[in-house]
């Protein structure tokens, strides 16, 4: 736009130039035909008389005199064109050589801008600048047909030269004058607490952002100085200084404030995992902190700075914030190519939620133009780090399936993989409107009959309309079978079969308390109640195999014999309740049911069916043995000691002692 200014500028200076030569040439035109009217007068009155004696020779010498005259006065006046055409008014060089010393005067002078202020009534350092501009401009166009003007516009150019590297040092020294804010400052703080909070912010809170760290003066100087720069002609110089000023202060002002440090892809990925989580802390922040605060700011220092170069000022806003935006987009690119491991998807998630929520705020910051490109680049890293977000997820499958450990766990206590892959889930689902979205648009699953991936297929119990509306719970039950088939074959590894429906009991009610606690809303009330009754058949089956041969001790079933109990099977019988209950007391105090809820359901149930048995057994066979030490052999337990003996049970004390008989 300027320069279209320029060139009009300087066609209307041509203009009244060619407007003054030709008025000059008129006027003496003029002057020439009066001064021959009045000769011819003043010949006519002295010889008025004679008219009649004059013959023809006479009249033809004097239309002769008349023309040779003509030629002369056509001549003096080409002449007179010449030597205005090649003088240069010594006001020029004087002009020129008294900007010189005020420039001189200015780089001399202590203090700043003293350019700011006229002096003495002298024009002001700008206006100074501007005409010394259009002398030069003038004097240029001159010298194209008359090199005699190259001199002048020598000394007017240089003059020139010398304003505008003033210039530039006064438009640096400014904008290196940025004022620090204290990271501990109230104020900062303020901001960040505005950058923390909701997305969706009103636009005039945007408005009183402010600028990044200059006073009202300041900007009012820098946008004079830029003016002056951009009229002169120094446009490009003018923005590479204001480009690379502003964009070493804005990378400084990430480091020293908010620690982001620049790293390579390669330094990324060779970070270990506390220092790299930390750095993607700091990388949230610092994004958040630009999208809301700093790339405003930014924009509006540009536009009030360049205010009347709106082209000028989106392109430089433009591409000093692109190229923070790349290296925030370059380290997020770096994260999503690190090796998967659970542990770093929920950082990886709140690096997406960044992205995702920073998006819209850049396209509202950037002119359409060039906005296209950082959106494209910020919809990759956030796509890149939604796969790898899935990706990891998923691996989830693969360290079930991969645990071939053979060894069962201790006293059926709950498997360490039950308890991380539930406690895992259950962080996973305090992203679950972001894992769903990352889902929905990162993983495609499968059809039921492809043959390509079939680890990510349906699973048949779930509902295809369900699996294309909810493709994360549709991979969150995927887990859970897998989880249940793994403990399953854990299990089987248990020699002892009551042992075995101990740890499906303990793991089964983990599962269920923790998915009921956390995401029963995605796991659905039908599974919570399929999974309620796999317990409690768990607990039959338990009480069957434990219980069932001590209840079988205490059936009254061969000791009745023709109206008399036969001694040696009533021994037979008590011999072999002791036995079995000495060793189930002994072997089941040492396994481990860390629920205690749990724990005091089976211990109830088995008092119920126990104890009322044994009392009744007791009772009815107890006087058929001789009193003292008979019975002491054979009637080891009374039902007090077995109630006390059942309390011992699952409690993972291998040690716990007998329960003392009562006499």
């Amino acid at each position: 736009m300027w320069v279209e200014m320029q060139r009009k500028e300087e066609e209307e200076m041509q203009k009244t130039k060619d407007e003054e030569m030709q008025r000059k040439k008129d006027e003496m035109e003029r002057k020439n035909d009066e001064e021959k009217e009045e000769k011819k007068d003043d010949e006519k009155k002295d010889d008025s008389g004679d008219v009649e004696k004059t013959g023809d020779a006479d009249q033809a010498a004097e239309a002769d005199e008349d023309a040779k005259s003509e030629t002369k006065d056509t001549e003096d006046l080409v002449e007179e064109e010449g030597k205005i055409a090649l003088e240069v008014p010594d006001f020029v060089d004087n002009f020129a050589s008294l900007v010189e010393a005020k420039i001189v005067n200015y780089e001399f002078s202590e203090g700043t801008a003293k350019w700011r202020q006229a002096e003495g009534g002298e024009p002001a350092f700008f206006e100074n600048v501007d005409r010394l501009y259009k002398l030069a401009n003038a004097l240029s166009n001159l010298s194209r047909s008359e090199p005699n003007y190259a001199d002048s516009l020598n000394r007017v150019g240089g003059v020139l030269h010398k304003a505008m590297l003033f210039t530039e040092d006064e438009f640096k020294s400014i904008l290196e004058d940025v004022t620090t804010v204290d990271p501990n400052s109230d104020a900062l703080k303020a901001k960040q607490e505005s950058v923390d909070g909701t997305a969706n912010e009103t636009e005039s809170s945007s408005n009183e952002l402010e600028f990044p760290g200059y006073t009202a003066e300041q900007i009012s100087d820098l946008s004079r100085l830029a003016h002056a720069m951009i009229s002169a002609g120094y446009d490009t110089e003018c923005c590479q200084i204001y480009f690379i000023l502003r964009r070493n202060i804005f990378e400084e002002s990430l480091i020293r404030k908010l620690g982001f440090q620049k790293s390579s892809i390669d330094e990324v990925l060779k970070m270990n995992w506390e220092t790299l989580g930390r750095e993607i802390g700091t990388w949230i922040t610092t994004f958040k902190q630009c999208a809301k605060v700093n790339f405003p700011g930014e924009r509006k220092l540009a536009q009030s700075i360049f205010t009347d170069y709106k082209l000028l000022s989106d392109s430089l806003h433009h591409n000093l914030s692109k190229g923070v935006i790349m290296q925030l987009l370059n380290f997020a690119e770096a994260v999503a190519m690190t090796k998967r491991s659970a542990e770093k998807l929920f950082k990886v998630l709140d690096m997406y939620e960044t992205l995702r929520d920073v998006i819209p705020a850049l396209d509202e910051l950037f002119p359409e133009q060039g906005v296209d490109e950082i959106r494209s680049e910020s919809l990759s890293a956030k796509s890149r780090l939604g796969e790898a977000a899935v990706s990891i997820f998923c691996e989830l499958e693969n360290s079930i399936k991969s645990d071939t450990n053979r060894t069962p766990v201790p006293g059926g206590a709950v498997h360490p993989l039950t308890r991380y892959t539930i406690n895992y889930l259950k962080y996973a689902c305090e992203y679950k409107n972001t894992l769903e979205q990352v889902f929905r648009d990162h993983h495609k699953v499968e059809r039921a009959d492809s043959t390509s991936a079939p680890d990510y297929r349906v699973p048949d119990h779930i509902d295809a309309e369900k699996a294309r509306e909810s493709p994360f719970v549709v991979q969150l039950v995927k887990v859970m079978d897998l989880l249940d088939a793994y403990i399953d074959s854990k299990s089987k590894l248990y020699k002892d079969v009551s042992l075995s429906y101990i740890f499906l009991m303990n793991n089964g009610r983990y599962i269920l308390q923790r998915i009921r606690a956390d995401i029963n809303e995605l796991m659905g009330d039908s599974w919570c109640r399929k999974r309620s009754s796999e317990l409690r058949s768990y607990h039959k089956n338990y009480q069957r195999e434990t219980w069932g041969k001590v209840l079988q001790c205490l059936s009254q079933e061969g000791l009745n014999v023709n109206g008399k109990v036969p001694k040696p099977v009533l021994k037979e019988r008590f011999k072999n309740f002791n036995a079995l209950f000495d060793e189930i007391h002994r072997t089941q105090s040492a396994w481990i049911v860390s629920d205690e809820q749990l724990q005091s359901e089976l211990q109830v149930s088995i008092s119920a069916v126990v104890i009322p048995a044994y009392r009744a057994f007791l009772g009815r066979f107890n006087q058929h043995f001789t009193p003292g030490r008979q019975t002491e052999k054979y009637v080891k337990y009374q039902p007090e000691d077995i109630e006390s003996c059942l309390d011992d049970l699952f409690a993972g004390n291998p040690n716990a002692g007998l329960g003392k008989k009562k006499p």
